[in-house]
């Protein structure tokens, strides 16, 4: 890239990473969503990309904290408090241990992140290290894998509801609310970026940036297949049967 893009062209090319980068695209969404996998490889993936839900108020006050643009800062806090919640109100790191109560595992298990894979928390991690290290442009871009996110979620709702007995409304109620949050979120940030990007070497920051995100969860799919569906976990990650409630002591 040598050329300064136009707003629109750089929009062009940030939707084409996505058209040819986004996880919708791994075999294990795939697999998740056309009822293909087990209910341990439910579990693995609902245990697991509990990290991420866990790092994205993280990352997000990161970002907020070297942020001198107070519009920038009002506009961002919200996405805190849809995942963190309000008083009186859940957000959506508690509507996610809704569906891994739902899966049987125990909340304390699952908020210590002991099971986890160590390749989800190497990249949980460097996605925090990147909004925290990276310039402003590039830490607002690394979230537009949201302009994805509603179709992956409505192939998600659809497939866990037809083709698993052991999922039901109340433990998808995660993806549902991201329905409404996720294209308000990713169009603010798809506005800033297209402003904010007036050089070459931005343009290319920004590019590399969702790249990056891309990578970010991509990278986690990838482990999930090699533990859970190659049969690969590594020492000390979960098995099945580990952290789970006690179903009968709670019935």
């Amino acid at each position: 890239m040598t050329k300064l893009m136009t707003p629109d062209e750089l929009e062009a090319a940030l939707r084409q990473i996505g058209a040819e980068r986004y996880h919708s695209l791994h075999p294990f969404h795939k697999k998740l969503h056309g009822g293909q996998c087990t209910k341990e490889q439910v579990q693995a993936w609902a245990l697991n990309r509990y990290c991420y839900q866990a790092i994205i108020p993280q990352k997000d006050a990161a970002l907020m904290a070297r942020c001198e643009d107070r519009d920038l800062r009002r506009e961002w806090l919200h996405r805190i408090t849809d995942h963190d919640g309000l008083e009186g109100e859940e957000g959506g790191i508690m509507r996610w241990l809704v569906l891994t109560d739902g899966l049987g595992f125990d909340r304390d298990y699952v908020t210590a992140r002991r099971g986890a894979l160590p390749a989800t928390r190497f990249a949980t991690e460097a996605y925090l290290h990147f909004v925290r290290d990276k310039t402003l442009l590039e830490a607002v871009a690394s979230s537009l894998t949201e302009l994805f996110a509603p179709k992956l979620h409505e192939e998600r709702i659809s497939g866990m509801l037809t083709h698993y007995d052991f999922i039901n409304d109340k433990v998808v109620a995660y993806f549902k609310r991201r329905l409404d949050q996720a294209p308000r979120d990713a169009q603010f940030a798809l506005d800033y970026v297209r402003r904010n990007a007036r050089t070459v070497e931005q343009q290319q920051a920004a590019l590399g940036a969702l790249t990056f995100k891309t990578e970010v969860l991509w990278a986690q799919l990838d482990a999930l297949w090699l533990a859970y569906v190659e049969g690969m976990p590594a020492p000390g990650a979960w098995r099945p049967g580990e952290g789970m409630r006690d179903l009968s002591a709670a019935a």
